[in-house]
């Protein structure tokens, strides 16, 4: 264990922990502590107490000394220069022509160092501008570039829930933050709602991302199929998150549908009983349970229930894709029953079976012999060439042997393999 003492700079929200080098610091007191920045003034938000050692990140450091009267009197003047030093900087922005906003001076403690905090939409060349405050003031000057997330920081203000900004009291850092936040939590997405005063999106969207998340995994999916405690079938057409309640579409007549409200647990423990029975039942009951097992699977379901999922989700689609076009359907099923009929389309439709083989290349295609009108593979190889005397026809032992008498182990080999030409026009050396 180690004993560490809280210090808080400007009301950053970011605590550093330092060494209170055996004194009996209490919160709200102030220290001078010496930084990577030089030497500070800071408030302690953490009074003297242990912490475990994995809690240190780095060297902790010990304080200078507790902050005397004296100290604060220092403090009240550099603040009094400090708004000075924004208006000498500002105009001699204005006289050099730069593109930037001054947002705040900060002055070192012991005055050795004067800090400038500015934005800009790119990159600024402010040497000659260090140059003119440095001759100004007397001391070091240091220009720093920072976002607009930072400026809000900075400047503080009033968020649209009326308290003041995250960032600007207790934040201490930025986290990422996605539109995938406000869809979970079912947020409108209006930029004029879900945007902080700085234009980007809320910290506060992060703060409860974990729980929606959480609680949208319990819930069916918008438009999947549930079963309801009295056993009807029902699409699921809206979700309360927070109240963890389904609205459910129930009906088959499309005169004579309503919409009906059921606590998920409900919609859970009904299907658990159907799958605990084994019920049968009609096809149309059969294949909801498919859907039902896709879209909430029960706490008992075993591995091969898992591996069958991706199967059984592709059958629910193709179901899908059956009852939205009929007819595509019956096509397809009389084509299965009678292949005959199907070859019979494509002689009478040839068209057919060119984009056919347009559509997979890597088809094997048949040629025809205009002699024996039968079907024979055609050649993989460009480059052959049948044999001339072959093709001519021409009789005796020549033509026997595929023109060529000292193949007669292999009889077969009619082609002569010629090496492809190399069509690139060749450069001079």
């Amino acid at each position: 264990m180690v004993t560490i003492i809280g210090v808080n700079f400007r009301n950053s929200g970011k605590v550093y922990y330092f060494d209170p080098c055996g004194e009996r610091i209490e919160r709200g007191q102030s220290v001078i502590v010496e930084t990577s920045q030089g030497i500070e003034y800071g408030d302690v938000v953490l009074p003297t107490q242990e912490v475990d050692e994995s809690r240190i990140v780095g060297e902790l450091k010990p304080i200078t000394r507790v902050a005397t009267e004296d100290d604060r009197d220092q403090i009240a003047l550099n603040r009094r220069n400090e708004v000075t030093a924004i208006k000498i900087c500002r105009q001699k922005i204005a006289d050099h022509g730069l593109e930037m906003k001054l947002i705040r001076a900060e002055y070192a403690f012991d005055r050795t160092k004067l800090t400038f905090y500015f934005t800009a939409d790119g990159r600024v060349d402010f040497r000659e501008l260090v140059r003119d405050l440095a001759s100004v003031f007397h001391t070091r000057i240091e220009l720093r570039q920072v976002g607009v997330r930072d400026e809000t920081k900075i400047l503080g203000g009033i968020g649209i829930c009326g308290r003041p900004l995250c960032c600007a009291t207790w934040l201490t850092d930025f986290v990422p933050v996605s539109i995938k936040m406000a869809k979970e939590q079912n947020i409108s997405l209006n930029s004029a709602k879900i945007s902080g005063v700085c234009g980007r999106l809320m910290c506060c969207l992060k703060n409860e991302a974990e729980t929606y998340e959480y609680l949208n995994s319990k819930l069916p999916k918008i438009g999947s199929f549930v079963r309801t405690p009295d056993g009807q079938r029902g699409q699921v057409k809206s979700v309360n998150i927070l109240r963890q309640r389904v609205s459910v579409l129930i009906g088959d007549d499309e005169d004579e549908k309503e919409i009906q409200e059921f606590p998920v647990e409900e919609l859970d423990g009904a299907f658990r009983r159907n799958l605990e029975n084994g019920e049968a039942g009609q096809p149309e009951e059969g294949a909801l349970r498919e859907e039902e097992n896709d879209a909430a699977p029960a706490e008992n379901e075993t591995s091969e229930e898992q591996a069958e999922r991706p199967a059984r989700r592709e059958r629910n689609s193709r179901r899908e894709m059956a009852e939205k076009n009929p007819e595509a359907q019956k096509e397809r099923s009389e084509r299965r029953e009678n292949p005959q009929r199907e070859r019979s389309d494509r002689r009478e439709n040839p068209q057919r079976e060119r984009t056919d083989r347009r559509e997979n290349p890597q088809r094997e295609r048949a040629v025809r012999d205009p002699e024996t009108q039968k079907e024979r593979p055609e050649r993989n190889n460009r480059n052959e060439r049948p044999n001339p005397n072959a093709k001519s026809g021409q009789a005796g032992e020549d033509a026997e042997d595929g023109g060529n008498k000292k193949n007669d182990g292999n009889r077969r080999r009619y082609y002569k393999y010629r090496p492809r030409r190399d069509n690139k026009p060749k450069t001079e050396a």
